[in-house]
């Protein structure tokens, strides 16, 4: 199929010949709506225009890239499966293979059915939810709540509908009650006199809270179901390519950072949930601690006000919740990737600037009396503010050097680098960094939509550090962190310890602004349009293969408290595959003797099975993945009440030991730098992965054989050209 002609195009938009073959827009329509159907025509075709043309992967339009968008647009419109039946799904099933065709013909329907049909849904379950919350609920009954979408159905009819939001009511009814209980410091059960009008007032949050979300869905206009539309549209190319409306375009932080002012976490919006991403180093959640990548926020509190439920809302709805001014607190209620709910108090702040640079400290092994540098890189970080003025912005690489000058200065035996939770940054510095522990040569390929390949290579020669080199880093470890970690992998320069495989970021992304697509005159009435954030580009290896979906493979695999979350590229719908380039030419280090891998993963895999930390970091794993599996929840009080308790317990054990070095538990904002860095110190002293690379480091030594040292690069010569 191919585009409709440009004049064909600029007639349509402005005699507005709106009719499509299901009559959902006619012409005569009010204002509004034939304003947002003639913009919804432009944009499609500027959106298809662009993707055609920059989309790495280049996939065609058709029936498959269809099904792919029907199926996330259904998604992002319920994907817990309370408001639409079996009927509305078969009605919207009519386009499964016909958004291609709707998008060259520039004739944007399922969008305007979609509103019509969860819009009367909504009315009808509103009506049922007030019904079912004038009666009391059970509060020893013997129902169970499946609350995983996947494993539910469609409901075939609207009582099967109201059966499921009676339970759903239920449960919420039953939780509110053990709020109100811990509130009120003591622990009634369901046979005191005070159960029945407890339960009455729980009720009632429970329904003013619905009331509050039913509203909030209903402001939802026809441009908001199109932002739906078109963003599923984009995300069937691939998970990182997105469509940016107006106003997330023009809020930078959420829409092309994600980080949010005040808690410092990336979020970003996926199946009607809004899901952590990152947690910003240095900011308020990261010191506070609980918030951690892959919880889903169910709903926001301010302070101590009642909590509003964020399901099934728009990411900026969401933003506009948790933002607020410094000082002040805002409760957020997670779903933990186990499955578990904790409500998670944070108190908005700036970030704390030092925490997000490297950080570095003296770790002595009491079992040698050596002693080994440890080196904490946050991000790849490069203020490219002062760059782009001509100033040497801080960044990473120097930071980097810096860092290294002093710890060889302390008479280190080995080096460990924490790429843990690192999710990336500048690719300069990527290259940078590698640069100061190779002797020159490729670091990374780059491969471009159009098939070329670009190779950035280290060209200063030399080396910062030619010593024992072990790299820590778990699922959360992306993109540049990486590259990094690839390349000194490839060239055997260092021993990778942590997680089985790291996130798999191996694309990048290009922002365009779609207003300056626009291909007619006297279109600035449906200005403006947004923006496109679409990948363009592959990293691989210097050995040929991608760090996309892969990501980087430990050479020594240790326990992984969050094992048991499937995160990563591998497990995001439609993300781009893994495939290979020519490998690049490349000298292996020579400086450190032998690789010694199998011998170093014999010993390693002996201690991790005799520390006590090492097994309760597996036991809790897989309780966890026991209770991430069990996803059916009891609707009987005191059942509810003892499954917390228990959870609380375990959830105590659990996060004893997991490697969260950055972690501040304590609540002294009065605590001055150096007392903030003596606990941090403590932390990364404490923390078993550090102890094990340690270990590991220790086992290389006698290996190491008196060859001639690479020359050593000086601080200043660190940061080259790519």
């Amino acid at each position: 199929m191919r585009l409709i002609p440009s004049l064909f195009l600029s007639v349509l938009l402005s005699v507005g010949l709106l009719i499509g073959p299901s009559g959902l827009m006619p012409a005569w329509g009010s204002l509004d709506t034939v304003q947002e159907s003639n913009r919804a025509k432009l944009l499609s075709y500027v959106l298809k225009k662009q993707l055609d043309q920059h989309h790495y992967s280049h996939k065609p339009i058709d029936d498959e890239l269809s099904i792919a968008a029907f199926d996330l647009f259904l998604k992002q419109l319920d994907f817990q499966k309370r408001f639409l039946i079996r009927d509305d799904i078969t009605r919207l099933q009519a386009f499964l293979t016909r958004i291609d065709d709707e998008l060259i013909r520039g004739q944007i329907e399922l969008p305007l059915l979609a509103e019509k049909i969860l819009e009367t849904r909504i009315d009808r379950v509103r009506a049922m939810v007030a019904e079912i919350l004038l009666q009391d609920v059970p509060l020893d009954g013997n129902d169970i709540l499946e609350t995983d979408p996947e494993k539910l159905d469609w409901c075939q009819s609207l009582p099967q509908l109201k059966e499921r939001w009676r339970k759903i009511l239920t449960y919420q009814v039953l939780n509110t009650m053990l709020v109100l209980e811990e509130e009120q410091n003591g622990e009634q059960s369901p046979e005191t006199n005070g159960s029945q009008s407890l339960q009455k007032k729980a009720r009632e949050k429970v329904a003013k809270r619905f009331e509050h979300f039913f509203d909030r869905l209903l402001k939802d206009t026809p441009r908001d179901y199109y932002d739906r539309y078109f963003n599923a549209v984009t995300r069937a190319f691939d998970p990182h390519t997105t469509y940016l409306p107006p106003q997330q375009k023009e809020d930078f932080e959420i829409g092309m950072r994600g980080s949010l002012e005040g808690i410092g976490a990336t979020l970003r919006e996926e199946d009607g949930f809004i899901k952590v991403v990152r947690i910003i180093p240095g900011s308020a959640s990261s010191r506070q601690g609980d918030l951690e990548a892959e919880d889903i926020i169910l709903a926001v509190a301010q302070g101590k006000d009642e909590p509003v439920d964020i399901t099934d809302t728009r990411l900026r709805d969401a933003v506009e919740l948790i933002r607020g001014p410094k000082g002040t607190e805002v409760r957020l209620t997670v779903k933990k990737a186990n499955g578990s709910r904790k409500v998670i108090p944070i108190v908005r702040d700036t970030v704390e600037i030092e925490e997000t640079f490297v950080k570095s400290t003296l770790l002595a092994d009491p079992d040698t009396g050596r002693s080994f540098g440890y080196l904490r890189i946050p991000s790849f970080y490069r203020d490219f503010t002062n760059s782009f003025m001509g100033n040497d912005g801080r960044n990473v690489t120097d930071d980097v050097a810096e860092a290294l000058d002093k710890l060889k200065k302390q008479g280190i035996s080995g080096l460990i680098i924490d790429l843990r939770n690192n999710g990336g940054g500048a690719l300069k510095d990527a290259v940078n960094v590698s640069g100061l522990f190779i002797d020159q040569g490729p670091v990374v390929q780059v491969k471009s939509s159009n098939g070329a390949v670009q190779v950035l290579k280290d060209t200063d020669a030399g080396v910062a550090y030619d010593g024992p080199l072990a790299i820590l880093v778990n699922r959360f470890s992306a993109s540049a962190s990486e590259i990094f970690a690839a390349a000194l992998q490839d060239y055997r320069r260092a021993y990778i310890l942590g997680s089985d495989h790291t996130y798999g970021k191996g694309t990048v992304q290009t922002i365009l602004d779609l207003d300056r697509s626009i291909p007619f005159r006297n279109m600035d009435q449906y200005k403006p349009l947004g923006a496109l954030k679409v990948t363009t580009q592959k990293f691989y290896r210097v050995s040929g293969g991608s760090t996309q979906y892969k990501g980087v493979e430990a050479d020594l695999v240790m326990p992984d408290r969050m094992r048991y979350v499937e995160t990563g590229e591998k497990y995001i719908d439609y993300s781009l595959p893994w495939d290979t380039v020519k490998a690049t030419s490349f000298n292996t280090w020579d400086g450190s003797g032998p690789f010694q891998v199998d011998r170093l993963k014999q010993k390693s895999l002996e201690r991790i099975a005799a520390s006590e930390k090492f097994r309760e970091i597996i036991k809790s794993s897989e309780t966890a993945r026991q209770r991430q599996e069990e996803s059916q929840v009891t609707l009987n009080l005191e059942q509810l009440r003892q499954e917390q308790r228990e959870r609380t317990n375990s959830e105590q054990e659990s996060f004893a030991f997991h490697g969260d070095v950055d972690k501040d538990d304590s609540t002294d904002d009065a605590k001055s730098e150096q007392d903030r860095q003596l606990v941090w110190q403590d932390n990364v002293r404490k923390d078993p992965f550090t102890r094990e690379a340690i270990s590991v480091l220790s086992d290389l030594l006698p290996a190491v054989t008196a060859k001639p040292r690479a020359p050593t690069k000086s601080v200043s010569s660190t940061v080259t050209p790519n």
